[in-house]
């Protein structure tokens, strides 16, 4: 089906925000997402200002039968946040957050960055777990599951999720939490976009105000990796780092020798007393030769700036993920082998801690089911010219297959692409019958399918 002049109308009519069709002026950059990746032409893009904009828009969607994508941050690598001849809610305008420091909760718009969330938590020393790119959207990222540097001491970020709104499929806003439409509310823990439009999502916070974090460079070497697994899991929970395999970055902090070959790096932020910084340090010496160093004290908000310059919105990505209980030597030597043919500087491999606080929660109390896991591998092309697709993804695709059969058998649903839909049973593990279960009890006709789709 299509829509209408007469209906469009109707629409503007029903929406405080703008609506935006093929034409427009501002089409092209409404219709424009992080993942350049995915040129697409909606033919509506509703820019939502409150919940009342996204059940109009829900349900226009329904009455026309256009498919239906929902943009928070814009950064689903996949490009789930838009669509050909569809509709697109546009949730950008949506970013307020509120803080309550006495109970220590915020309340976040489902079109907030992590950027806006921690800067309206930091004023009152307190933080979750956020992503580690301050312009990755607070629902997206929270809704898959949620990784970032206070993972190992405060959980992932849907373990911190209190309650949410949810524009579902019949246009109904819901709240949801521990006690009122609980179902609901565990699968939005990790089980996607598959249920509904977040509007709000309330999070609970924690003490963290200024942290030691940064970079510490080391050639590409297997030792250093093996030593990294061992500090990161013998570590105190206020430690998280994260192995970064990648070409050199042009920084002032790396040597020029150093710049475009291949390294590893410990991202790292303690978020404990100042007093053990030179701890952090030299634990950071052991892992192996050292060539190349940005750390310091900086408020929370800061580390998580630390790579937009490098991941600005207009790249082309193509990534994979995997889950795994350690970081065995079959993971070492294919980490390695693809480290020395890393195809672009602003790919990467991205190694992420998820033990500590993260395995305090049991594997069927949220949707996220891996909680054995010990490690999330991130991994893939990124690129600046689209005649480098080709290259890009062929590559990252046989860097999935060779480290497959030193992984667990799913990964995490926010690292995977298009082609992946054939993992999500085992992404969601033993909770996938009743993800379905819920999928059919608020979405029975698939209306939220553009994501890792758990079929009805």
């Amino acid at each position: 089906m299509t829509t209408t002049t007469a209906s469009l109308d109707t629409l503007r009519g029903a929406v405080r925000g703008t609506v935006v069709t093929p034409g427009d002026p501002s089409y092209d950059v409404s219709r424009r997402v992080y993942n350049a990746l995915h040129d697409r032409r909606p033919a509506v893009v509703v820019h939502a200002v409150d919940a009342g904009d996204v059940i109009a828009a829900v349900l226009h969607a329904r009455e026309h039968g256009l498919p239906l994508a929902v943009r928070g941050g814009a950064h689903s690598v996949a490009g789930f946040g838009t669509v050909d001849d569809g509709l697109v809610v546009d949730l950008s305008r949506m970013r307020g957050v509120r803080v309550d420091p006495e109970a220590r909760t915020a309340r976040a718009e489902g079109g907030a960055t992590w950027g806006d969330f921690n800067h309206a938590t930091h004023a009152f020393g307190l933080a979750t777990t956020g992503g580690v790119v301050s312009t990755t959207g607070v629902g997206g990222l929270t809704l898959g599951g949620g990784m970032g540097h206070l993972a190992r001491r405060c959980g992932l970020s849907c373990d911190n999720l209190v309650a949410a709104d949810v524009v579902t499929a019949e246009g109904t806003l819901l709240a949801c939490d521990a006690e009122r439409n609980a179902d609901l509310f565990w699968a939005l823990r990790g089980g996607g976009g598959n249920f509904g439009v977040a509007t709000s999502l309330a999070y609970r916070l924690h003490p963290v105000d200024v942290v030691f974090g940064g970079i510490t460079c080391y050639p590409l070497d297997g030792d250093v990796a093996r030593a990294w697994q061992a500090m990161v899991t013998a570590a105190p929970v206020e430690l998280n780092s994260i192995l970064v395999i990648a070409l050199g970055p042009e920084e002032p902090f790396l040597p020029e020798r150093w710049h475009g070959r291949p390294i590893c790096a410990a991202f790292t932020c303690f978020s404990g007393p100042a007093a053990d910084d030179e701890k952090v340090l030299a634990l950071l010496d052991g892992l192996g030769p050292v060539v190349g160093r940005f750390m310091d004290r900086m408020p929370y908000p800061v580390i998580n700036t630390l790579f937009d310059e490098q991941l600005p919105p207009g790249l082309h990505h193509y990534w994979k993920g995997n889950f795994s209980r350690e970081l065995s030597e079959g993971a070492v030597a294919t980490h390695m082998a693809f480290g020395e043919t890393m195809p672009s500087m602003e790919s990467d491999t991205a190694v992420f801690p998820i033990d500590g606080a993260c395995h305090e929660v049991g594997p069927e109390d949220t949707a996220f089911a891996y909680r054995d896991a010990v490690f999330s591998h991130s991994f893939g092309g990124t690129w600046t010219d689209p005649a480098d697709s080709e290259h890009n993804i062929a590559w990252t695709r046989a860097y999935d297959e060779a480290l497959r059969p030193h992984t667990q058998e799913g990964g995490y649903v926010n690292f995977m692409d298009t082609d992946d839909q054939d993992r999500v049973r085992v992404n969601y593990r033993q909770n996938y019958d009743r993800l379905r279960a819920v999928k059919r009890r608020y979405d029975p006709d698939n209306t939220f399918r553009l994501n890792q789709n758990i079929a009805p």
